[in-house]
């Protein structure tokens, strides 16, 4: 008898700890989820430069800076959209500011500097700018990991920006041509990870509110 006095005890301790944790795990999968239309603002951005710099065959060095300029440039403003909207409500918004900071910083960078801009120079731009945003992003990808079991499509969308900052790092000697061949075979998969990404939270979203 005493047993199971104490083992009711523990069940209904360890219900009233286990409910906050739920609660808080729904706030975190709707806090997410609001910023579901900026990655699929990124991803059908990305997708459509993407297609841009496969189709354009013999596109010259400033042709090719003026594409990297817009997608690292929308990319940038849309991803601190998102960390305005994470800081209004008093979430962590710094990996996405420091994600827009990158993405703007590495297209004004290749769009003033003309008088020096090579295709070595823009190569190590692009592949800077890959090495970071893919070493936020899985990063990111991680901490989402904690809140939405099985999520891998942020993480590998990481490691997508990791693989193009390598091959960027590979060819040195390509032409403008080969770079934006690599540039938009990315942005499409870049783009259709991040598409994939939104309308899952959209989906947690209407979950989490179900839910609650």
């Amino acid at each position: 008898m005493r047993r199971q006095v104490l083992a009711n005890a523990f069940d209904i301790q360890l219900n009233s700890w286990a409910r906050p944790v739920k609660c808080i795990a729904q706030v975190v999968r709707v806090i997410l989820a609001k910023n579901w239309w900026s990655l699929l603002i990124r991803g059908t951005a990305a997708i459509v430069l993407g297609a841009v710099a496969v189709v354009w065959r013999d596109i010259s060095l400033g042709s090719l800076v003026l594409v990297f300029f817009g997608f690292a440039l929308l990319d940038g403003v849309v991803a601190l959209a998102g960390a305005v909207r994470a800081a209004e409500a008093h979430e962590r918004w710094a990996p996405l500011l420091v994600e827009a900071i990158i993405g703007v910083a590495a297209a004004f960078l290749a769009l003033t500097w003309p008088g020096i801009m090579t295709i070595h120079v823009l190569i190590y731009i692009i592949g800077a700018w890959a090495l970071l945003t893919g070493v936020l992003e899985i990063a990111s990808g991680v901490l989402l990991r904690r809140h939405i079991r099985g999520e891998w499509l942020l993480a590998l969308s990481g490691f997508t920006s990791l693989l193009l900052c390598v091959l960027m790092a590979s060819l040195p000697l390509a032409s403008p041509g080969g770079i934006a061949l690599c540039l938009g075979v990315y942005a499409f998969a870049f783009g259709a990870l991040l598409i994939a990404l939104s309308f899952r939270l959209r989906s947690w979203a209407r979950l989490a509110l179900a839910e609650s």
